[in-house]
């Protein structure tokens, strides 16, 4: 069996120097899905390349990036290690903030969002950029859905707070069912995973440090 290519050398495209949306653009205008598409691409990357380092099979992240299957948080954590970014960068839209806001405020409609509409989450990005060492998410999580398991780790710290609806908080062995105003805070040695257990949204503000989401 023929060995598998590695990356080309393509540089890396972090999500703060991502080209800046057209005026005209919405958060999440552009599928999740065709995002991983064109930087696969972009890597010079094949399907089943792709699929092997991210450990998905051909079949399932194709139908990812035609939009037809869901991507979890997990899932797409997989696929942007091995396309050598990270998740940040598939945050899109937002407008342009005027010169005495930027790098200090982000108003509402404003936010750049990563919709995984299918799989029931959306995050939105609250920081105004990700060149500081925190990175602040909002994100709400239809009932039933979560971040995927077996879930992440992280190399940081991160905190929640539950602002509305129930989560269930998964870090190795241990799980808390966390309840409207209450909060965590994790540390990087250890795989964790979040879901919603109740029959509404459940919206959860992250502070996450270093900012590599």
């Amino acid at each position: 069996m023929a060995k598998a290519r590695t990356r080309r050398d393509v540089p890396p495209f972090p999500a703060q120097d991502r080209p800046a949306p057209k005026d005209t653009a919405s958060p999440g205008d552009q599928p999740v899905g065709q995002q991983i598409r064109e930087l696969r691409r972009a890597r010079g990357l094949t399907l089943s390349e792709l699929a092997a380092a991210a450990g998905r099979s051909i079949g399932n992240l194709s139908e990812m990036e035609r939009g037809l299957s869901p991507i979890t948080i997990e899932s797409l954590d997989a696929i942007s290690r091995a396309l050598g970014v990270t998740v940040n960068w598939f945050f899109s839209g937002a407008a342009i903030a005027p010169p005495e806001e930027r790098d200090v405020v982000v108003r509402r409609a404003a936010r750049r969002e990563l919709n995984l509409g299918q799989a029931g989450t959306r995050e939105e990005l609250l920081s105004p950029s990700l060149s500081g060492q925190l990175e602040m998410i909002l994100t709400t999580f239809a009932p039933g859905a979560g971040t995927g398991e077996p879930g992440r780790t992280r190399k940081g710290e991160e905190g929640g707070l539950v602002l509305s609806g129930r989560l269930e908080l998964h870090d190795g062995d241990r799980t808390w069912l966390l309840e409207e105003g209450d909060s965590f805070q994790l540390r990087g040695d250890g795989a964790h995973w979040v879901r919603n257990p109740g029959a509404r949204d459940a919206v959860v503000v992250w502070v996450i440090t270093p900012a590599n989401y």
